[in-house]
């Protein structure tokens, strides 16, 4: 059987799996919401939701594949640069989704085991990475590089906020007692890297609007990645 996409409405097939691309990145966000509000809150009923919106990813990712594999034949230079970049936002969105449901996994193995603090750091790296891939989805909708470039920015918090967790379970300087440790350091493993799929599809963004590579890009707005992230925490600041 054909695995081609068949477009229930009468649009070209490129348009139609761009409009899926996107889609698949509003079901990343929401997984990705329903983390950072399932660990904050101890509900099961969002970290079980996780499943099905990882299910939702797999879907559409052989979807895509399989529509891409077809259209990309029947369609000139440019649609097929789209195309392609469709197919490497589906591989990264469905390993996203993999991720999300495996911190959902270990969160309801942890329980009402897991300290205030690390609730707190959990649900920050979670909200950050909903917003990332908010960003990812509108940059490759409107192909506006400033929001990927606010993806690259965000990845440095993840990465600090990862640090920070990693710091009082595994090096643990002051020697205190910590509940599930090994529930809690792989969900922080799984929310960073995560994020640096996120950071992936940010950067095929800037590729595929520009034409260049990310550190072009990056030399073209004329701040190096530590200026941007202090930029990043200003902003932040400002709306607290």
């Amino acid at each position: 059987m054909s695995s081609a996409i068949k477009s229930p409405h009468p649009e070209p097939a490129h348009h139609y799996i761009v409009r899926r691309t996107i889609e698949a990145c509003r079901v990343a966000k929401e997984a990705a919401g329903a983390a950072a509000e399932g660990i904050a809150t101890g509900s099961s009923a969002l970290l079980n939701s996780l499943r099905q919106r990882e299910r939702e990813l797999d879907t559409l990712d052989m979807e895509i594949d399989g529509g891409v594999t077809t259209a990309i034949t029947e369609v000139g230079p440019a649609e097929a640069r789209e195309l392609l970049a469709c197919m490497k936002f589906m591989i990264g969105l469905e390993r996203i989704g993999d991720l999300l449901l495996s911190f959902g996994t270990s969160a309801q193995a942890a329980g009402g085991r897991i300290d205030s603090e690390d609730t707190r750091d959990l649900t920050q790296m979670a909200t950050i990475l909903e917003k990332m891939l908010t960003d990812c989805g509108e940059a490759f909708s409107t192909r506006e590089i400033a929001k990927a470039i606010d993806v690259l920015r965000a990845d440095a918090e993840m990465d600090r906020l990862r640090n920070l967790i990693f710091l009082r379970h595994i090096e643990n300087p002051e020697n205190v007692a910590r509940q599930a440790s090994l529930q809690v350091i792989f969900m922080t493993q799984s929310l960073e890297r995560a994020g640096d799929h996120a950071k992936n599809l940010a950067e095929e963004v800037c590729h595929f609007v520009s034409g260049h590579t990310v550190r072009h890009v990056l030399m073209a707005y004329d701040k190096p990645v530590e200026q941007m992230f202090i930029d990043y925490l200003r902003r932040r600041d400002q709306h607290r």
